[in-house]
C-alpha cells in the first residue's frame, strides 16, 4: 500500500486531518477484519454517501456554466455521463487509487473494481470537503473539476463532430462497450443505391440509418442513436 501523501500531491490537496484521508481509503472488508483490535476504526460508506452529493452538486454546476445553450436535458445527460461508475472508476485509476485502498484480505485482489474505485472516489471528494469546509469551501470542487478535467472535455467534444464522432466519444467515455454498424439491406439499381444501416452497442440496436452511400447511412444510424441517449432533439 503506498503512503497517503502520494495520494495528497495525486489530488493537489494537502489534509488538516488526515485521518479524514485514510477513513475515506478504508474499505468495509478491512474494518470487518480489525474491529476486535480497533474497535473505533470506521469504513468510508457515510463518506461516499456525501460524495456523491457533493460530487452531483459540482458536476451541476460545471456543467451549468460550460453549457450556456443546452437544454435540461442535454445537461442531465452529461451529467448522468460525469456519475456514473465507469467514468469514475476510469478518474479513480488515473491516480492509482486502488493502490491506497485500505482492504480487508478477501478484497485485495479486487483493488481496480469498479464500483469500489468509484465509491473511494466519492468518499474521498467527502473528505476533502470535510476537511476544508471551514478554511476553504472552493477546495473540493477544485478537486474534482481537476480529476475529472478530462471527462468534462469529453463532454465538450460530444457538442461537436460529426454524429459518428460523437457517438464513438460517448461510448469511449462509458467503459467497456463495443459500437458497431453494420448494412442490413441495399435497395436500387446499381447506379442508385440506397443503404439501411443499423447502429448496435453491443448486441443491442440503438440506431437506423439510410442514405445513398454507406457513410451517409452510419452517419444517420448515429444520429438516431444520440437522439436516444438525449444528446441530440
Amino acid at each position: 500500500m503506498k503512503d497517503l501523501k502520494e495520494l495528497e500531491k495525486q489530488i493537489g490537496y494537502q489534509f488538516h486531518n488526515p485521518a479524514l484521508l485514510k477513513k475515506a481509503m478504508t474499505h468495509s472488508s478491512y474494518v470487518n477484519e480489525v474491529k476486535d483490535r480497533d474497535p473505533l476504526a470506521e469504513s468510508n460508506e457515510r463518506l461516499e454517501f456525501l460524495g456523491d452529493a457533493i460530487l452531483q452538486q459540482e458536476i451541476s454546476a460545471e456543467l451549468y456554466d460550460m453549457f450556456m445553450d443546452c437544454k435540461e436535458g442535454y445537461l442531465t445527460q452529461f451529467r448522468q455521463h460525469l456519475v456514473c461508475e465507469g467514468t469514475l472508476a476510469r478518474v479513480a485509476t488515473s491516480i492509482h487509487l486502488g493502490d491506497f485502498l485500505y482492504l480487508g484480505r478477501g478484497e485485495k485482489n479486487g483493488k481496480d473494481r469498479p464500483s469500489l474505485l468509484s465509491d473511494a472516489l466519492e468518499a474521498l471528494f467527502a473528505a476533502v470537503y470535510l476537511d476544508s469546509r471551514d478554511s476553504d469551501s472552493t477546495a473540493a470542487g477544485s478537486v474534482i473539476r481537476r480529476l475529472m478535467q478530462k471527462e468534462f472535455e469529453t463532454c465538450r467534444n460530444l457538442r461537436g463532430g460529426d454524429y459518428k464522432t460523437r457517438m464513438l466519444q460517448l461510448v469511449q467515455g462509458g467503459g467497456e462497450d463495443i459500437l458497431t454498424y453494420e448494412v442490413v439491406r441495399e435497395t436500387g439499381p446499381a447506379h442508385d443505391r440506397v443503404f439501411e444501416v443499423v447502429a448496435r452497442l453491443n448486441s443491442n440496436i440503438v440506431g437506423h440509418g439510410k442514405g445513398k452511400s454507406k457513410r451517409e447511412a452510419e452517419q444517420n444510424a448515429a444520429k438516431e442513436a444520440l437522439a436516444l441517449f438525449g444528446l441530440i432533439e
